[in-house]
Formats: C-alpha cells, structure tokens, sequence
C-alpha cells in the first residue's frame, strides 16, 4: 500500500496499522520543535490534549508538512516509551492520539491503554 492509500484509511485501520507496524520497528515517533520540545494537540471539542503519535518517519514527515509550525519527527524506542513516556503522559494528564489521518482524525487514548495493546501486538508477533 502507498503512503496516500494508508493515510485514507479509517480511524480503526490506522489504528492496527500502526500497531503492527511499531510491533516489527520497536518504536514509535512523535515531533519536537527547536527548543526540542514535543508537540501537543489541544482537542477544543473535547477539552483535552493529546501526544500525537505516528508509526514511521515517513508518516510523521507528512504532517510536518502541513503545518506552519517548524517541527521534526523523532523516535523514541519502545522501552523507553514505556518506562518514560507512559507515566510521564499520565502524570501530565495527557492522552495519546493515535497516527493523525490526512482527514483530521485520530484514534485517542490513555497512554496505559497503547501500551497494553502494544504489548499485546509484541507478545502476538512470536
């Protein structure tokens, strides 16, 4: 499947898609600015704000593309995305938006959740 092709999927599919994908890599990516700070997404409708998170560079370099902001994609190993990042998220109150699509919509969820399901994913891929 091409790029545009995996973007058009529906929220759900992103969803699996970015499962099995971090599953084979072991890792995920997210995007920092100069003062290599990671990028937050505040949800007006739901009053909540979230990580955004994609399964490769080449997904996370797309959405570089469409905004203003200067950012850049950055990978962060799944241990330490477990070990660090899960509790510092939910210490921050902040949940994780799963592979924003080009239709602007994402699957949210608790940091704790991901980690299961990837977990999951990891135990199921032996």
């Amino acid at each position: 499947m091409q790029l545009e092709d995996i973007q058009k999927l529906s929220c759900e599919d992103r969803y699996n898609y970015f499962l099995s994908v971090v599953g084979e890599e072991r890792e995920i990516w997210i995007l920092v600015n100069e003062e290599k700070q990671f990028l937050k997404i505040f949800s007006e409708d739901e009053g909540f704000e979230y990580l955004p998170v994609w399964p490769s560079l080449e997904f996370a370099q797309v959405y570089c593309e469409s905004v203003t902001e200067t950012l850049k994609p950055k990978n962060i190993g799944l241990p330490e995305f477990f070990k660090k990042w899960v509790p510092g998220l939910q210490g921050d109150g902040l949940e994780v938006g799963v592979f924003p699509g080009s239709d602007a919509t994402v699957w949210i969820m608790a940091p704790s959740e991901i980690k299961d399901d990837i977990q999951d994913e990891l135990s199921s891929g032996w």
